[in-house]
Parts: C-alpha cells; sequence; structure tokens
C-alpha cells in the first residue's frame, strides 16, 4: 500500500461518516413530517425482518402526518408495533387502510434536547474522522519502518492527510450549525 492509497481509503471513510451523520440528522423529529422519521423502522413480518420502505408506501399529506399504506393489509399491526419500538416517542394510529403517524409540536424544552443530540452526532461522527486519520498514520508509519518511504514522504502525506480532514470537519461542522438552526426554529 502506498500513502496515496491511505489517504484515498481514509477520504472514503470520511465521505461515509459524513453520510451517516446526514442519514442521522434525517431521523431526527423536528417538528415536520419526513418519511425519514420512520422509513428505517424494522418490521417483522412472516419470520423476517425488514425496513419499513420496503412493505409499504411512505407519504406526506400534510407537514405535520405521516401517512404509510403497506401493500399487505395485514402488515398494519406490524408497522404500528415497529414504529412505537424505534422509541422515537410516535404514536401510530390505524384505521385499517393505513396507518397515520401525527408528529406532536415541539416544546422548548424538546428543541434543546434535540440541538444536544445534534452536537454529540456530530462529535461522534469527528471521532470517527480521527480514527480513520489514525488507521492512515499508522500505514504512513509502518511503510516508513519497512523503509519502503522516506521521513520527508510520511510528512507531507501526514499534511495532505490532515488537509482532507480539516475539509471534512469543516463540512461536519455546517451540517451540525444548519441542523441546529432547523431544530430551534419554531
Amino acid at each position: 500500500m502506498t500513502t496515496n492509497e491511505a489517504i484515498s481509503n481514509a477520504v472514503k471513510e470520511f465521505e461515509k461518516v459524513v453520510a451517516h451523520l446526514k442519514e442521522e440528522f434525517a431521523r431526527l423529529q423536528i417538528g415536520r413530517a419526513s418519511a425519514g422519521l420512520v422509513e428505517g423502522a424494522n418490521v417483522e413480518m412472516y419470520g423476517v425482518t425488514q425496513p419499513l420502505k420496503n412493505i409499504a408506501n411512505i407519504s406526506i399529506p400534510d407537514p405535520r402526518t405521516i401517512m404509510i399504506q403497506p401493500w399487505d393489509k395485514s402488515a398494519i399491526v406490524h408497522i404500528e408495533k415497529a414504529i412505537v419500538a424505534m422509541g422515537t416517542g410516535l404514536n401510530p394510529v390505524s384505521d385499517g387502510i393505513c396507518v397515520r403517524v401525527p408528529i406532536p409540536p415541539l416544546t422548548e424544552e424538546r428543541r434543546t434536547d434535540l440541538t444536544k443530540h445534534v452536537r454529540r452526532l456530530a462529535e461522534d461522527a469527528r471521532i470517527s474522522i480521527r480514527t480513520a486519520r489514525q488507521d492512515a498514520l499508522a500505514v504512513f508509519k509502518q511503510l516508513k519502518s519497512k523503509e519502503e518511504i522516506t521521513e520527508d514522504d510520511v510528512f507531507s502525506a501526514e499534511k495532505e492527510l490532515q488537509v482532507k480532514v480539516d475539509q471534512v470537519n469543516v463540512k461536519i461542522d455546517e451540517l451540525s450549525a444548519a441542523k441546529e438552526k432547523d431544530v430551534m426554529t419554531v
């Protein structure tokens, strides 16, 4: 493995971390209906667990309601259980044909808690970035110990890697700030 390959692998990890952070932010309940709040719910049917989006159509008829229309009407009970089991505080209501999930308005206390959660998710992402950087640095040291690269190569590779880390951290900060603003907006 070369230093460029190690940096490339680290950048791929950085991209995965940012994509995961975006998914986590999409799942946060911020007072508006979003399919992302429920589409990942694991529904157990016929002895198989699968995401809700694989067994039903999810739509947003108004800003405060998520409507789930299962392709198999016998899935309604399983869908309700899966949504409650997610632990998001959402209470699904069934009419026999579809499941409606009303989104309650956020209180100031809940908004503050969500902001703290956004910061925790962003910090977890930064920790993952640091871990990927440490893995790349270990590769650099290994190559140096095998005398496959020089001290100058290690220095320039570390510098290039740090530039990539800084770029990703800025991206995480931007995503976090935007989500915090979104959460605190009434």
